[in-house]
């Protein structure tokens, strides 16, 4: 039997632009995907601590070392610079490995949304 479970999180970092006028997706720092164990394309979930919205989308690899969590498109009005957001993602995998795996959690400088260490 296949389950889905958490397979990455980035855990509260700080939403930096929201921007309406792009085809969708969310942008990340790169230096946040890398430690995150996420890459460009792959499909998130995300939830903004200080509004309540959940919504899904899909990630645009951002400049490095930037700190950039954008929102890009339709999801734009789900959030607003400054919101705290988590952005998890999901695998599938069987039911005995799932028990056994450690999912991939990182907590960026809620200031900065570097990586710490």
């Amino acid at each position: 039997m296949m389950i889905e479970v958490l397979k990455s999180k980035i855990h509260c970092a700080r939403v930096t632009e929201a921007n309406l006028n792009y085809m969708g997706s969310i942008t990340i720092d790169e230096n946040l995907l890398d430690a995150a164990n996420m890459i460009a394309g792959e499909k998130v979930y995300i939830a903004d601590n200080n509004n309540g919205e959940r919504f899904e989308t899909y990630i645009i690899k951002g400049e490095r070392g930037s700190g950039k969590i954008c929102l890009n498109g339709a999801a734009a009005r789900k959030v607003q610079p400054d919101d705290i957001v988590i952005i998890m993602s999901y695998a599938l995998m069987d039911f005995e490995e799932a028990k056994s795996f450690k999912p991939t959690v990182i907590f960026p400088d809620p200031a900065t949304n570097s990586v710490v260490k």
